[in-house]
Parts: C-alpha cells; sequence; structure tokens
C-alpha cells in the first residue's frame, strides 16, 4: 500500500460546543496546532466500517482532514467495511499497515478492535496506536482515549424525557415512551444508555424507554424496522439512534411517521437530508475531531500521550450537546434551561452518572427492564 503523500483540502466545520449558560453562544472553530517547522506526522485512520456514517467515523475524519489542511500531518483512510464478512480484512489490514513501517501513528477505533489491536500493538512494540472510544490495558504504544458517553446520555435523557410530554409539538403525543436504538449490548454503548435512562427518570419518572439493540452499525434496514415498531408497538414519539448507519435511520421513520430523531456523535441536524434534518430534535455529541486535534496539539507541545488512558468529558469539550437549530427552537425554554443545569450539576458534581463501563453488577440492564414501556 502506499502512503498518501498530497495534503488533503477540506472545509473546517463548525463544531457546536457546550454551553455554559442558559443562552448558547455561536460555536467557535477547532484550531489545529500550528507545526512552526516540526516534524509533519505520518497516519494512517482504519475504518472499521465506512465513511458516510455521518456521526462516529466522519467526525474522526474531519478532524484529520482539518490536521492535514493545516499542514499537521499526512494521512489515508482505509475503509474496511462494517459486516460480518468483512472481519477478516480488518485483521489482515491492520497487521499489513503495521508491518510497513510507514506510519508514526496508526488510528483505530471501536471495541470489536480490542483482541486484535492487542495482539497487533504486541507483535509490533516500536508501531505508536491512536485507540479510541475503548482502550488497550497497559499497552505502552497506544494511546487510548475514551469520552464520558454516559454524561452526554444523561443529558439527551433530560431533554428528551421534557420533549415526549410536550404535546403542544408537532408529532409528539399523550404517551410518555422514547426510544433508544444502541448498536450492540455491550459496555461502551450501554454507557449511553445509562446516562439516558438515568436522565429521563431523575426529569420524569413516568417516561418509559423502549430500548432495542441492532447488534450491527451498518445495517439500516434493521435499525428501520426496529423504530418503526417503537413507533407502531408502543407509541415512542422520540428516538435516540446510537447505532452508526443503522441508528439514523431512525430518521427516516420520524420522516414517514411525523416523530422525532436525536443523533448521535456528530450534530446529525447538519448531516441528514433537509427533511430528516427537520425532524431532528439535537444530537448527542462525542467530539472525536476535535480528540484527534487536541492529541496532536499536545504532541506539538512536547506531551506524548501514548502509554496514557485519557478520559474527555463536559468539561474538557470531550462530549457535549448540538444546543443550535432545532435544539433551540422545537424545545421550549424550561427544557433548554433544565439541559444547561443537568450540564452544570454534572461538572459541579451535583449529579453523578452511572457507567456502564467496569460495571460487574450490571446495573443498567436492571434499570433497563425496569424503565420498559
Amino acid at each position: 500500500m502506499k502512503k498518501a503523500l498530497a495534503l488533503l483540502l477540506a472545509l473546517v466545520l463548525a463544531l457546536s460546543l457546550v454551553a455554559c449558560g442558559s443562552k448558547p453562544e455561536a460555536p467557535a472553530e477547532p484550531e489545529a496546532p500550528a507545526t512552526d517547522g516540526k516534524k509533519v506526522y505520518s497516519v494512517c485512520n482504519l475504518v472499521n466500517g465506512n465513511l458516510g456514517d455521518k456521526s462516529f467515523f466522519d467526525s474522526c475524519e474531519e478532524g484529520l482532514k482539518k490536521l492535514a489542511a493545516d499542514g499537521v500531518i499526512t494521512y489515508e483512510t482505509l475503509q474496511m467495511g462494517g459486516t460480518d464478512a468483512d472481519r477478516p480484512k480488518w485483521e489482515t489490514t491492520l497487521n499489513d499497515v503495521s508491518a510497513s513501517g510507514e506510519y508514526d501513528y496508526i488510528i483505530v477505533a471501536t471495541w470489536q478492535m480490542t483482541d486484535l489491536l492487542k495482539v497487533a500493538a504486541e507483535k509490533y512494540p516500536d508501531q505508536k496506536y491512536i485507540y479510541y472510544d475503548n482502550e488497550v490495558p497497559g499497552a505502552p504504544n497506544i494511546c487510548n482515549i475514551n469520552y464520558a458517553q454516559n454524561q452526554m446520555g444523561y443529558l439527551i435523557g433530560v431533554y428528551a424525557a421534557m420533549v415526549t410530554s410536550q404535546t403542544d409539538i408537532d408529532g409528539i403525543n399523550p404517551e410518555k415512551v422514547v426510544g433508544f436504538i444502541g448498536g450492540g449490548d455491550q459496555p461502551v454503548i450501554n454507557d449511553f444508555l445509562y446516562g439516558f435512562l438515568e436522565g429521563v427518570k431523575a426529569t420524569d419518572p413516568e417516561v418509559k424507554v423502549d430500548t432495542r439493540y441492532t447488534e450491527s452499525f451498518v445495517d439500516a434496514a434493521l435499525g428501520k424496522e426496529l423504530a418503526l415498531s417503537m413507533v407502531t408497538d408502543n407509541k415512542a414519539d422520540v428516538i435516540w439512534g446510537v447505532a452508526g448507519g443503522a441508528g439514523y435511520s431512525a430518521a427516516e421513520v420520524a420522516v414517514e411517521k411525523g416523530t422525532w430523531f436525536i443523533g448521535v456523535d456528530s450534530d446529525q441536524e447538519k448531516t441528514l437530508p433537509a427533511d430528516q434534518a427537520a425532524r431532528t430534535l439535537t444530537s448527542g455529541l462525542k467530539n472525536i475531531g476535535d480528540s484527534m486535534i487536541w492529541f496532536f496539539t499536545e504532541l506539538n507541545a512536547g506531551k506524548d500521550h501514548v502509554g496514557e488512558t485519557v478520559s474527555l468529558d463536559l468539561s474538557n469539550n470531550g462530549v457535549g450537546v448540538a444546543m443550535f437549530g432545532n435544539f433551540s427552537t422545537i424545545a421550549s425554554q424550561d427544557t433548554q434551561d433544565a439541559v444547561v443545569k443537568a450540564m452544570e450539576d454534572i461538572q459541579k458534581g451535583t449529579i453523578k452518572v452511572s457507567s456502564a463501563i467496569g460495571d460487574e453488577s450490571n446495573g443498567v440492564a436492571t434499570l433497563r427492564d425496569s424503565m420498559k414501556p
């Protein structure tokens, strides 16, 4: 494989930043580090899926585009596919790029790659890796970057619980039921869910949550089928899709049935087609692109985080909520204020959000089952 040498030119995407008060300010552009004559790093971004998910992988790609446009890195992205049939390619490609010695850093993502990365990192100890959204503990050549998706989930839970009671909004019915479509019944996805459930329950204990899993991040047909069932069987009027390309198919259902969708990872009101964007209330943000910029900013400042596990949360813009567009025009001011208040309370420690990561008691399952419609 040949390393891409040409710099990629890209438009800077404005990121929705978490507001600190009841009136959000205009978003600021993330700044990539100035190189000042320093080394330009060569990077290979491995996607165990495909770009075009309009959320998770696309967020990382936008950060890398920004870095490349500013002369910090040269990079290529290898899309390996996300189906079961593609899985052998994940191992082969990871080993090939690791053995090549062409790259200063190889970027890997998701819990699905953990075991493969652990083996590769041991086999190629001189190769450095950036692993986001999960971790290989104790690996001296991996920088693990995790995100507090439970905190983000809590805020989305507060928002969804209040919106589902606002029957003056078009498409909101008298039933207090919201939906959650997860990409898999596993810790990272359930971390979103745990926060979501707690945010819903703390806001309105009468609200029920219909939770279902696709066990896929690419099966859009299944995601749509689950969303349709939530709407028709349980009268869910707000659905949060946390399943990549399989999750945002719930936005199609929102258009067809006149219900509402909440996006994830990126501001999906900006990435979805116009009709689906119009039915997208807000999005939970996992600022992966910003975290890539952060890593190389730190590196150019002499701080190499390889060998460490870094946790990014509300306090450092690792996660947040899209507070512009439909967020500020569809829901009531009370709803918006409740989200901002919850955000402040989480940052102050007044609200402590449970996490599914490392939760041996599996408390999320107990809470999930207790809140079923």
